[in-house]
């Protein structure tokens, strides 16, 4: 998709969460990581919407909307919007009212911060944090700590799990090489 814009072209898609995350804080090469680093190197990446959970017939996990533009308006910038908690119930499926969709649409037109629903965070801000674009984890919301989605949780457990592996491995050859443990 990206490919096929213009120069000043800008692209909006709906992906499931775990792209704007998955990868942050391993060692080494991720795909979906570098995918990510990519974008933001280049200051493609303008804002990322996080959806409700069961909102979509195929799954009941909560989407992403990522917008990426050629020729952002804010350079250096990027939009973390959080509506995840402003939804409606419905019969099979959630849905989100033309309230929620309003709000989001003006925060976004406006590019305007608001406590609990939006974040501006410079590119520089997403390169410490490992290319992690999750709003979640920008934007607290009812003064609450951060849950993660479940998928998320699995995520970083394994990323920390490979983590102290690769770290017990280099502390055994260390180690070995001392001659403290044989």
């Amino acid at each position: 998709m990206y490919s096929s814009l213009k120069d000043n072209g800008r692209m909006a898609v709906v992906i499931d969460t775990g792209a704007v995350s998955r990868g942050s804080g391993t060692t080494g090469k991720n795909r979906e990581r570098d995918i990510r680093k990519a974008f933001v190197d280049n200051d493609f990446v303008e804002a990322v919407i996080l959806l409700p959970e069961n909102l979509f017939y195929n799954t009941t996990a909560p989407g992403v909307i990522i917008v990426i533009n050629k020729a952002k308006r804010k350079p250096n910038e990027i939009l973390l919007i959080n509506i995840s908690n402003l939804f409606e119930k419905g019969r099979p499926k959630n849905y989100l009212p033309e309230s929620t969709i309003q709000k989001a649409y003006e925060l976004y037109r406006d590019w305007k911060e608001e406590e609990g629903i939006s974040k501006i965070i410079s590119k520089e801000e997403a390169q410490r944090n490992d290319y992690n674009l999750s709003p979640s984890r920008y934007v607290a919301q009812n003064n609450q700590e951060e849950v993660l989605p479940l998928d998320e949780a699995i995520v970083e457990l394994e990323e920390a799990e490979k983590e102290r592996k690769e770290a017990d491995k280099k502390l055994w050859e260390m180690l070995k090489s001392l001659r403290v443990k044989s």
